[in-house]
């Protein structure tokens, strides 16, 4: 009976006649009864919004017009701190070049900085040396759209120029990197890593892009991503984990953090709506940094959730995130929920001085990788950081506000749902897009507003039970928390904490408040110069000789 009323309802609007028997199993479908009278009273208004709904879909809309209607992930009487004076990086001065060339593909983004500053090395070779790395080993991890090697090489030979004539802009400056395959770059294929779209050339640049051009970063390569920004399968294949190629890399944001941990870029741009950088930077051993809802610019990139959508930088290691991060946040004018902030970050700042919880019952015992989790809060211990116990228990519902996202993607590729070209998408199963796309059209608009005003008292819950503290440490995917800072619009700072016995790494995430970046990033650091994790290296793509 539900498949049959399923199909009744997609139909409705578009095929046949509409009878009152049809509304009321339309009403029963939704879980509402009204009397006869109320039936017969509604019919007439349904059948004007019936014909509504047919003349709007004779106006094409395409992915990148937004709704009139903006999230503001802030909670009631949260203030932002304006933004202040740029990050003052200590770039080392004691950095040569490695005697095997090879280890260059590993060298952190301080590092790189340093050999090109003091023009020990070019632009112009390292990006032909990544350049080459891409080349050798893309197809291999099946992480690679397009090598964009005349656009990155133009932009080598300009960064040289300037760093030659002493007009040094930063970190960034000469050092290559790569982009999910969601960013608009003019002459380059944009697929969104959809058969649909595996054609598609935008003409606008992804303000991103258009930041780290301005930072003289050289875009080296368009990376792979799930089809619209979903898991690890893309028209071209699977993108593999750079540690078991028997194994995808998760996603959606596949290749870029494949291609990283394999040092095939020194770091690539992620996007995630739910899990998108947390989950392939887990399953790849990559450090991602979520920013805050309204942090990042998504001008130029793919919409799939308008109130979710976030860019983000899957580095090495947090300090990595931490200056890519600096480069691409700020507002741009052409996407409105994105404010200035403060970005206070600083180097050499005290992790002890932070105020650091953890939730307790999220650190489950039965869980595989609690362990791993546990030895984490240990280490920071030893580290001298202090961490306070937090019961996580927010006492709303929260798997049900996942209609947003079903919703507002199905909003997002409506003209691909209703022109039957879903069929090309590779992942047909039901719980892929297609099949997600057209049950969301039978979420009432109401229930869709009231999820969103749920949304609202979510938001103040959970920044009441974490605002006293200026990190919060977490499974990485333990309970409904992933949903829950993804709805709330909390930064997400993951870095690896190990490996499971498949290869596919383990991780541990630190949340922060809203626009406090600097904080995570900061305890996260200090995490990594404790371990190790994030330097060692995939065998298959790094030669120890």
């Amino acid at each position: 009976m539900r498949h049959h009323l399923t199909w009744m309802c997609c139909t409705l609007l578009s095929l046949g006649a509409f009878g009152q028997s049809d509304l009321m199993h339309a009403l029963d479908l939704i879980g509402l009864q009204f009397d006869q009278s109320e039936q017969d009273s509604m019919y007439e208004g349904v059948m004007d919004s019936r014909e509504a709904i047919i003349e709007m879909r004779s106006f094409s809309l395409s992915n990148d017009v937004p709704p009139a209607l903006y999230f503001n992930p802030l909670p009631t009487d949260f203030q932002v701190s304006p933004a202040g004076d740029p990050v003052a990086w200590q770039i080392p001065e004691d950095v040569e070049l490695p005697p095997n060339n090879s280890d260059l593909a590993f060298y952190s983004i301080m590092q790189l900085a340093s050999l090109i500053k003091q023009q020990k090395i070019t632009s112009t070779a390292l990006t032909q040396f990544f350049l080459d790395r891409l080349t050798e080993h893309g197809d291999t991890l099946e992480c690679v759209v397009s090598i964009t090697k005349e656009r990155a090489l133009k932009m080598a030979a300009k960064a040289d120029e300037e760093i030659a004539s002493g007009a040094y802009r930063g970190p960034l400056h000469g050092i290559p990197y790569g982009a999910k395959d969601l960013l608009a770059v003019p002459e380059y294929l944009t697929t969104w890593g959809a058969m649909p779209y595996k054609d598609q050339m935008l003409e606008a640049t992804a303000t991103v892009v258009e930041k780290l051009d301005a930072a003289g970063a050289i875009l080296v390569a368009k990376l792979t991503l799930g089809a619209l920004a979903w898991g690890d399968v893309w028209y071209g294949g699977v993108t593999r984990n750079p540690w078991n190629l028997e194994q995808g890399s998760s996603g959606s944001s596949a290749g870029s953090a494949s291609a990283t941990v394999a040092g095939l870029v020194p770091f690539a741009i992620g996007t995630e709506t739910l899990g998108s950088i947390v989950s392939p930077s887990t399953r790849c051993a990559a450090s991602g940094l979520r920013p805050t809802f309204g942090r990042v610019s998504r001008a130029g990139a793919m919409a799939l959730s308008w109130s979710m959508d976030k860019i983000g930088p899957i580095c090495r290691s947090a300090r990595d995130c931490a200056i890519v991060f600096e480069a691409i946040a700020g507002a741009d004018g052409k996407d409105y929920t994105v404010m200035d902030a403060a970005f206070p970050y600083q180097q050499d700042a005290d992790p002890k001085a932070l105020r650091v919880g953890y939730f307790e019952n999220l650190f489950n015992p039965k869980s595989a990788n609690y362990q791993k989790d546990s030895v984490v809060l240990e280490t920071l211990r030893q580290g001298g950081i202090k961490l306070e116990p937090i019961t996580y228990d927010l006492e709303i519902p929260v798997g049900p506000l996942r209609i947003i996202l079903n919703v507002e993607a199905a909003a997002a590729f409506d003209e691909l749902t209703r022109s039957n070209q879903d069929s090309l998408l590779v992942r047909q199963i039901k719980n892929a897009w297609p099949n997600v796309f057209r049950e969301a059209r039978l979420i009432p608009a109401v229930e869709y507003v009231q999820a969103n005003r749920m949304r609202s008292a979510l938001i103040d819950k959970f920044h009441a039970l974490i605002q006293d503290y200026d990190v919060i440490v977490t499974p990485s995917f333990s309970g409904s928390q992933l949903l829950v800072t993804n709805l709330t619009g909390q930064p997400c700072m993951v870095v690896p904490h190990g490996f499971a016995e498949s290869g596919s790494g383990t991780s541990i995430s630190f949340i922060g408040n809203l626009f406090e970046e600097h904080k995570i990033l900061t305890l996260a650091s200090y995490f990594q110069e404790l371990t190790e994790h994030e330097d060692i290296h995939p065998p298959l793509f790094y030669n120890e000789d």
